[in-house]
């Protein structure tokens, strides 16, 4: 699902938006099979440690990863899932849940791979630390010689990740959202 890319285009637009960062991925078992993930902290202070063990933010892509990390989330925290593959089901009643439809969007845009940034950009809508244009700037530096061609697909994932908790109107009550329908 291209989570530990995802959590490198997080750690990379923070740096490029003058952040403290760090970004720890996974490449233990997780890479046999199970689900790979990856701890970024973005912090407008200096980092501490860079361990997580109670994280603000959950961005969940399958199954398995809302399995792993549901419980570990603070009261109070979000967790943004890919919609398209994880179905609404009983959640803690403590955190702000975010829906993305991450896997559709994608395949809207005609590539299947770009879920995860979809996801950067619906994030950064929530961000208080990163915005949609730091996003975009940093983009260039993560893209390798032999993928500039993919610099456009993945812009208009991380526009369409945006636009979509945009339109959304996400509005959180205690801890679950509704979405504002207009008067």
């Amino acid at each position: 699902q291209g989570i530990l890319f995802l959590g490198k285009v997080l750690a990379e637009t923070g740096m490029h938006a003058g952040k403290h960062v760090s970004w720890i991925p996974s490449y233990g078992p997780e890479m046999r099979g199970g689900t790979a993930n990856c701890s970024v902290i973005l912090s407008e202070n200096e980092i501490a440690s860079p361990m997580v063990t109670v994280p603000d933010t959950v961005i969940a892509m399958n199954r398995p990863s809302v399995a792993k990390f549901n419980l570990k989330i603070k009261a109070g925290g979000m967790l943004m899932y890919n919609s398209s593959l994880i179905e609404r089901q009983e959640f803690r009643d403590d955190i702000r849940l975010v829906e993305i439809p991450a896997s559709e969007i994608a395949e809207e845009l005609g590539n299947p791979r770009v879920a995860n940034l979809v996801m950067a950009g619906a994030y950064s809508k929530f961000s208080k630390l990163i915005t949609f244009d730091d996003l975009v700037a940093a983009l260039p530096g993560l893209m390798p010689g032999s993928k500039k061609e993919m610099l456009e697909i993945n812009q208009a994932a991380f526009k369409k990740g945006f636009d979509f908790v945009e339109e959304k109107k996400y509005m959180f009550g205690r801890y679950v959202y509704s979405v504002f329908k207009g008067i």
